[in-house]
C-alpha cells in the first residue's frame, strides 16, 4: 500500500468547525447508535468472567506440571479482554450512571488486572480530549519514547542510544507494559481525592496478594516465576499492539496555532484498521479508532455501524479518513518512529 502522507488542513473558523460535526452527530443519534447495549456488556462480562475462572481452576489442577505454561498466553488474551471492559466502562459505554460504571471499572481494572481505573481513566480523558498535542496529550509526551524531533533534544546518555534505534524497540518494550502501568497506577494513589484512594488502594493489593498467593499456591517457585513473566509479558504486548496503529505517525495539531474542531481533531490525528470479526476481537474494537474518539461514549459493537456513515461525512468535507490494514499501520508507526531518531543517527 503507498505511503500516505501528512496533510495540513487550515483550520476552519469556530463556527464553522461546530457545522461540520453537527450534522453528522444528528445522523448517529438518528440512527440509534449512541444508545447504549446493556445486554451485550452483559454476555460480554459474564463471558469473560467464566473463562477467567476457567483458567484459574485450570491453573490449580495442573499447576505442579510445566504444561501450566500453556495457560499463560490464554490468561493474558483474557487479561486485554479485561483491559477493554474497563477500557469501555471509563467511557460509559455500557450504563450512564457514574457509580456503576466506576465500579465496574474499578472491578475489570484494579481488582481483575491490578491497574488503577482512576490514574487510567484520568489520563486517557487527557489523551481523548487533545490527541496527538504535543503539550497536551499524555501518551506523547517524551518519555521511554519520543515521538517528534523537537523531543529529541534534550536527550541524553542512554534514552539518547534508545531514541536513535526506538522503531527496533518499540514491541520488545512492550513486553514490560503490562508491570508498567501497575507501577504507575500505585504511585498515582497519593493523587487521589481522599474517597477514592482507599478503595483503589484496597483493590490493587488485594489483586497483588490474591495473584501471588495463587501462583505460589498452584505451582513451584520456578514454574510461577516462568508463568508470571510469560503473562505478564504477553498481556504488554497485547496491549502494544492494539494501541499502537491508533495515532503514531498522524497529524499532530501546532500547539502555538488555532485549534481545530471536534471533527478534524479526531479525524486527522487517528487512523483506522480495516480487518474482520477477529480483527475487531483482537482490537477490542479500538480499530474504528476514528468512529472511538468522535464518539468516546458509544457503544463497541456500534462502531463498525457508524464507519460508513463517518467516512462518508469526511468525504463530503474533504477531510482525511485514514484507514489501512493492521500489518501496515504497524509500519506507518514504526516507520515515524524511525524518521524521528533519524537526526540521533547521522550525527
Amino acid at each position: 500500500m503507498p505511503e500516505i502522507a501528512a496533510v495540513v488542513l487550515e483550520p476552519p473558523s469556530r463556527a464553522a468547525a461546530a457545522s461540520e460535526f453537527t450534522p453528522l452527530l444528528r445522523t448517529i443519534k438518528g440512527q440509534g447508535l449512541l444508545n447504549r447495549r446493556q445486554g451485550w456488556y452483559a454476555l460480554t462480562i459474564a463471558g469473560n468472567a467464566l473463562a477467567l475462572a476457567a483458567v484459574v481452576t485450570g491453573i490449580v489442577l495442573i499447576g505442579h506440571s510445566w504444561w501450566v505454561l500453556l495457560l499463560a498466553p490464554l490468561l493474558a488474551v483474557l487479561c486485554a479482554r479485561t483491559a477493554f471492559i474497563g477500557h469501555d466502562a471509563g467511557h460509559s459505554q455500557i450504563t450512564g450512571n457514574r457509580s456503576t460504571g466506576r465500579a465496574i471499572g474499578l472491578v475489570h481494572a484494579n481488582l481483575l488486572l491490578g491497574l488503577s481505573y482512576g490514574w487510567w481513566n484520568d489520563k486517557h480523558n487527557r489523551h481523548h480530549a487533545n490527541p496527538n498535542h504535543i503539550d497536551k496529550d499524555p501518551d506523547v509526551k517524551a518519555d521511554v519514547l519520543v515521538f517528534t524531533s523537537g523531543q529529541t533534544a534534550d536527550r541524553t546518555g542512554f534514552r539518547r542510544w534508545l531514541t536513535r534505534y526506538q522503531a527496533w524497540f518499540f514491541f520488545p518494550l512492550t513486553l514490560l507494559e503490562g508491570v508498567a502501568l501497575k507501577i504507575h497506577g500505585f504511585q498515582d494513589l497519593r493523587r487521589r481525592s481522599p474517597r477514592e484512594r482507599p478503595v483503589e488502594a484496597a483493590l490493587l493489593i488485594t489483586h497483588l496478594a490474591a495473584y501471588t498467593t495463587l501462583l505460589l499456591c498452584a505451582m513451584p517457585l520456578g514454574t510461577a516465576l516462568v508463568f508470571a513473566a510469560i503473562h505478564q509479558a504477553l498481556f504488554g504486548l497485547h496491549l502494544g499492539m492494539a494501541f499502537a496503529p491508533n495515532h503514531k505517525g498522524m497529524d499532530m495539531p501546532d500547539p502555538d496555532g488555532e485549534g481545530w474542531g471536534h471533527l478534524r481533531r479526531q479525524v486527522l490525528t487517528s487512523r483506522n484498521v480495516r480487518g474482520g470479526p477477529l480483527t475487531d476481537w483482537f482490537l477490542g474494537g479500538l480499530n474504528y479508532q476514528i468512529e472511538h474518539h468522535l464518539f468516546p461514549s458509544m457503544p463497541r459493537p456500534h462502531l463498525r455501524l457508524a464507519q460508513p456513515l463517518v467516512r462518508a461525512h469526511c468525504q463530503e468535507l474533504g477531510i482525511p479518513y485514514v484507514e489501512t490494514g493492521l500489518v501496515d499501520s504497524y509500519r506507518q508507526a514504526l516507520r515515524h518512529m524511525y524518521e524521528v531518531g533519524e537526526p540521533l543517527r547521522v550525527e
